[in-house]
């Protein structure tokens, strides 16, 4: 019999993409996957009419244990309360048939320091990572982003439940799931970049992120699952069982220069300035905007690659800008040289 997998988040953008990848797999699943309402889940059915609709969000706790009782691999999205109940369903297996979690948490956990300091905008040289370091991140301070349910996560280990972290950090190009295929960080930059008609940064604009391109991030997610269907396999699973996945790093400031670029030889904006912004004004423009471009969240994704194998093959950030600039561009009705043609 197939393993079988319980999705949440597969109308995401990264559990899109992950469900796209995993379809596409040698191997046989048999998957089912949450959905909030039926326009959800037409969306799925129309691409993967095998899959097994669950009804539901994640609020919905007597479906998800339930359901996470009959599932040999369950991933999951960010949430407190499905976190508990898929941990409680997954407990429920017999420890000679341990179910398996893969989370997803986030690289905005290594903003605490910042955050707590409330300095934004400068560089960091703490750089945490995954290997012989795993331990310091697994232990960060409870008000970090994420932290809550990460916490869920790995305290569920146990001979019956077997968790891993996924922790992506800045996720960028086009995702190819049947919902959203839009990232944040980028999008949103150059989203505000075009609105407001120049390039905007975080004060100094010296902050550090990691960056992964969303097709190499899936490749993670399906060389774990694979390893679960196999009792574990090389991977770690429990207290060392944390993934980061950055393939390489950028500096905010540094991007915001390379999307009004992009913006201004598109015609899509009159100038190719970078102006600084408050704290304020940048929260104004998008939500925990001081954290998605001016906080620091540097790693090095050592397990991965040491365990896995997993070898991240897509293009870079940099050569990702025009076709975001392009696409958010579109979506609001920006044509080339649109920028001349409002003030002509």
């Amino acid at each position: 019999m197939a393993p079988s997998i319980f999705i949440t988040g597969a109308t995401g953008y990264i559990g899109g993409d992950a469900l796209y990848q995993l379809m596409r797999s040698t191997k046989q699943y048999e998957v089912a996957a949450l959905v909030r309402n039926s326009d959800k889940g037409a969306q799925i059915a129309s691409q993967y009419p095998t899959i097994r609709l669950v009804y539901g969000d994640l609020d919905s706790a007597e479906a998800l244990e339930e359901e996470a009782r009959k599932a040999d691999i369950v991933l999951h999205a960010d949430h407190v309360v499905a976190a508990e109940a898929l941990t409680r369903g997954l407990a429920a297996h017999a420890s000679d048939r341990p179910g398996y979690i893969i989370h997803t948490s986030g690289t905005a956990i290594l903003l605490f320091a910042d955050i707590e300091r409330q300095i934004f905008g400068e560089a960091s040289q703490k750089i945490y990572n995954d290997w012989d370091g795993v331990s310091e991140v697994t232990t960060i301070p409870d008000f970090a982003p994420h932290r809550n349910v990460d916490k869920i996560i790995l305290a569920s280990g146990s001979s019956n439940v077997k968790p891993a972290i996924v922790c992506p950090p800045t996720i960028y190009g086009q995702g190819r799931g049947p919902g959203n295929q839009r990232s944040i960080q980028l999008p949103e930059l150059s989203r505000c970049t075009l609105e407001m008609g120049h390039g905007i940064q975080v004060g100094a604009g010296k902050t550090y992120w990691t960056n992964v391109h969303v097709h190499d991030l899936s490749e993670v997610f399906v060389a774990l699952v694979e390893a679960a269907a196999a009792g574990g396999g090389n991977a770690s699973w429990g207290a060392e069982g944390y993934y980061f996945t950055e393939n390489g790093e950028h500096v905010w400031g540094e991007i915001s220069k390379a999307v009004v670029s992009a913006a201004y030889k598109a015609g899509f904006v009159l100038s190719d300035e970078v102006k600084a912004h408050s704290n304020d004004e940048i929260n104004e423009m998008c939500h925990f905007g001081t954290g998605l471009w001016g906080a620091n969240s540097r790693c090095r994704a050592i397990r991965a690659r040491k365990l896995l194998g997993w070898s991240p093959k897509g293009k870079s950030i940099e050569e990702e800008i025009p076709d975001t600039v392009a696409f958010e561009a579109d979506l609001r009705g920006f044509v080339k040289h649109h920028a001349a043609k409002v003030t002509s």
